[in-house]
């Protein structure tokens, strides 16, 4: 385990002086190093300096000892080392020519912030991100516009391959998530009302649970997780391949060719897939309830019926493209912030899944208090 460094001055004879060194001289002791360096004021002509002690070195242990080394030379003292290894006296006379740089000074010497710096500096990093997005947002519905006036510039091909890949290959994953909700919904919607003799009105719960909420949330969640997650890292590694640079080259546009096909086939398949999750949510229930209460298909079917009112079904499809849209948005947003290496990709691709997830939410209460504002 790496001790702390102590440097210790003899000043025993008149003319001359040692410093010994001891301990670890590295990065995590930066801040004790440089004071007790900078206490170091030597009258002596003559200075050995004695690295006997010393257990480890790093980069920036040796940039502080290069500079005492170079400082003791300015005031013209005669400089002895003994007990130093060949390959950290080379490494120190190398490093004493260079001066470190003030930058990783200041960030080595963990400068105390206050509480209402750090405040200012969050808010300014969210600014510039909350403008990034509304500048890419905005950059977005230029080029869905270019596409609605120059209908040639639109790629068919890719919009329907997103239609596949969004769409067609969703079905599975969302059925079966659907199937299981609608069943858990009777199930534990019984278990309650049954103590109230209200076993009935478990399709009430189902019918409007599904229908107005939870129907177009759970599409939207595994949407976001599949298809979200899919638009990032694809659009990510083909900005680390150059591709995009390539399309820039050639004359073509990155937004029109990959984000608008995908923007605007989630915003068609959603509301489908929506629909598909309602009823396979509302079979799953109808199951489950024939089961439990001993309700006939055509008595659920009935009770169904009267359960909700046609606004409830279109609120959840009106929710539908709304979720669709914020879900691409940010998928090829973060797609294209992708740098560096494959890492980023990573990252990105999980800050999407997160984002877009998070602004279903936020979308998902705002529509229920304003739908609830104008009683809808």
């Amino acid at each position: 385990m790496s001790t702390a460094p102590k440097i210790t001055l003899d000043e025993t004879t008149p003319d001359t002086a040692s410093i010994f060194f001891e301990g670890a001289f590295e990065v995590m002791h930066w801040a004790s190093l440089k004071a007790q360096i900078e206490t170091i004021i030597i009258k002596h002509k003559k200075v050995t300096l004695d690295f006997k002690g010393l257990l480890s070195l790093d980069t920036f242990g040796a940039w502080q000892l290069a500079y005492l080394w170079r400082s003791l030379e300015k005031n013209q003292k005669k400089i002895s080392l003994i007990n130093c290894s060949p390959d950290d006296l080379t490494f120190i006379k190398e490093l004493k020519n260079f001066d470190i740089p003030e930058a990783i000074i200041l960030s080595l010497e963990k400068k105390q912030i206050s509480p209402i710096e750090l405040l200012g500096k969050g808010a300014l990093t969210a600014m510039g991100k909350f403008h990034r997005i509304i500048a890419f947002l905005g950059e977005v519905i230029l080029a869905i516009g270019s596409c609605v006036r120059y209908p040639s510039s639109f790629r068919v091909k890719s919009f329907i391959k997103y239609l596949d890949q969004t769409g067609v290959k969703a079905i599975p994953i969302i059925g079966l998530v659907a199937l299981l909700i609608g069943v858990v919904l009777v199930y534990q919607g019984v278990s309650q009302l049954e103590r109230f003799g209200a076993e009935i009105f478990t399709v009430n719960l189902l019918a409007i649970s599904v229908l107005r909420e939870l129907g177009t949330l759970l599409t939207a969640i595994v949407v976001a997780g599949r298809s979200g997650s899919a638009f990032t890292a694809q659009i990510g590694f083909m900005k680390l391949n150059q591709e995009l640079d390539a399309m820039k080259v050639l004359g073509l546009e990155p937004m029109q060719l990959l984000v608008v096909p995908r923007v605007l086939a989630l915003m068609i398949v959603m509301p489908l897939l929506t629909v598909f999750c309602d009823l396979v949510a509302l079979s799953g229930g109808a199951l489950m309830s024939m089961q439990l209460i001993d309700l006939s298909f055509s008595q659920f079917i009935s009770q169904l019926q009267s359960s909700f009112q046609p606004s409830t079904f279109w609120v959840g499809i009106f929710k539908a493209p709304v979720f669709a849209f914020a879900i691409a948005l940010i998928g090829c947003y973060e797609g294209l912030q992708v740098s560096g290496g494959a890492e980023s990709v990573g990252r990105r691709t999980t800050r999407s899944v997160v984002r877009s997830i998070f602004m279903v939410i936020v979308l998902n209460a705002f529509f229920s208090v304003v739908f609830s504002i104008l009683k809808i």
